[in-house]
C-alpha cells in the first residue's frame, strides 16, 4: 500500500475512532444475559462501546458506594435486581432523571415518576407445586389454610431480595397483611435460604408447595420437572431489573440511548428471548408464560418498601423465630 493510500485510509478511520464512546455498565444480570444485552445494544449503536462489570446487587452497591466515597465513580448505567435499591440511590441524589420516550408503553407503576429508573422485565413471585400434590392452590390465602401445615416452603426475606419485596407487597395488601405471615408461621411454613432451595424442595417432593419466582418453575416444567406454577388470583409481587443512569456521568447521551434500547420493542423482545416476561405492554411473553396483559400485578410502593425494610425484617424474624 502506498504512503498516500495509507494516509487516506487513516484519515478516514480516525474520525470514527475518535467518535467512539465507551459506556460502563454495572449489572447483576447473569453473565450470558449481560453479554447478550451488550451485544444487542452495540449492534444497534455501533458508535458506542460497552464495558460491563457483573456481580450480585449487594456487592455492586458496595462497590458503587466505595467509588462515590472516593470521588471516583466508574459506572455510567446500572442494571440491577430491584427498584427498592435504586429508590434509595435516587433519594440520595445518586441517579440522573431521564424521561425516556419509550416509557409511554409501560404501566406507570413500573418506572419512577421522576425518571430515575425504569423496569426492564417482570420476574414475578407466585406458587409452585409438585404435580403429585393432592390439590392445586389458586390464591395466596390457600397456603395459610390449616391443611397446608408443614407442606409449604418459601425463601426467607432475610436472605432473598425478591422475598423481601414479596413480604412488603403482601403485608400491605388488604385481606393478607401481617396476619397472613403469622398464619404461615403457625402452619410451620419453612422460610429459609433463597429461591433455589425452595425449588429443589418442591421438585423433589420434600414440600408439595412453595413460593417461587416464575422463571425457575416454568423453565423447569418445560424441561420435564414434575412442577407447575400458579399466578394467584390476588395477583403477584414482582422484581423488575430496572435500569438507571448515574448522576454526573460524562456519557449522558450514550446512557440515554442504552435506556431507550432496553425499553424499546427490540430490547423487550430480547428479554423474552432470554426467557423472562417483558415489562413493556404489547410484547409477547416467552413460550409457556402467560401474556403480559393477563398478569395481575399487586400494588407496590418502592419508597415505602425502602422505608420499612429494616422493620419488616425484624418483624418477620420475630414471627418466624429466626435470627
Amino acid at each position: 500500500m502506498s504512503r498516500f493510500l495509507l494516509a487516506a485510509v487513516i484519515a478516514v478511520a480516525l474520525p470514527s475512532l475518535a467518535g467512539a464512546e465507551t459506556l460502563t455498565l454495572y449489572t447483576s444480570q447473569p453473565n450470558a444475559d449481560a453479554q447478550q444485552t451488550v451485544d444487542a445494544f452495540s449492534a444497534a449503536n455501533p458508535g458506542i462501546d460497552v464495558e460491563w462489570v457483573r456481580d450480585g446487587t449487594t456487592k455492586l452497591m458496595a462497590r458503587v458506594a466505595a467509588e462515590l466515597e472516593a470521588g471516583q465513580p466508574q459506572a455510567d448505567v446500572l442494571l440491577i435486581a430491584d427498584t427498592v435499591t435504586l429508590e434509595g440511590m435516587a433519594q440520595a441524589g445518586q441517579l440522573a432523571a431521564y424521561a425516556s420516550p419509550e416509557e409511554t408503553a409501560y404501566d406507570p407503576a413500573l418506572y419512577s415518576a421522576d425518571g430515575y429508573y425504569h423496569s426492564t422485565k417482570l420476574i414475578t413471585t407466585g406458587i409452585v407445586y409438585n404435580t403429585g400434590a393432592p390439590s392445586v392452590p389458586t390464591s395466596w390465602a390457600d397456603l395459610a389454610k390449616p391443611e397446608m401445615a408443614n407442606l409449604v416452603a418459601m425463601p426467607s426475606p432475610l436472605y432473598s431480595g425478591a422475598a423481601l419485596i414479596h413480604l412488603a407487597t403482601l403485608t400491605n395488601t388488604k385481606g393478607l397483611g401481617w396476619e397472613y405471615y403469622e398464619a404461615l408461621a403457625a402452619n410451620k411454613t419453612r422460610a429459609e435460604g433463597g429461591n433455589g432451595g425452595t425449588f429443589k424442595a418442591v421438585a423433589s417432593g420434600e414440600k408439595p408447595y412453595g413460593v417461587l419466582v416464575d422463571f425457575l418453575a416454568l423453565r423447569a416444567k418445560a424441561q420435564g420437572s414434575p412442577v407447575d406454577f400458579v399466578f394467584p388470583k390476588e395477583g403477584v409481587s414482582y422484581v423488575t431489573e430496572p435500569v438507571a443512569i448515574m448522576a454526573g456521568t460524562k456519557h449522558m447521551d450514550a446512557a440515554q440511548k442504552f435506556v431507550d434500547f432496553l425499553l424499546s420493542k427490540d430490547g423487550q423482545k430480547l428479554v423474552a428471548n432470554m426467557g423472562y416476561i417483558p415489562a413493556r405492554n404489547g410484547v409477547a411473553s416467552p413460550e409457556g408464560f402467560p401474556a403480559r396483559k393477563d398478569i395481575k400485578l399487586m400494588d407496590f410502593d418502592p419508597a415505602k418498601a425502602l422505608a420499612d425494610s429494616d422493620a419488616n425484617k425484624a418483624r418477620f424474624a420475630k414471627i418466624f423465630g429466626v435470627q
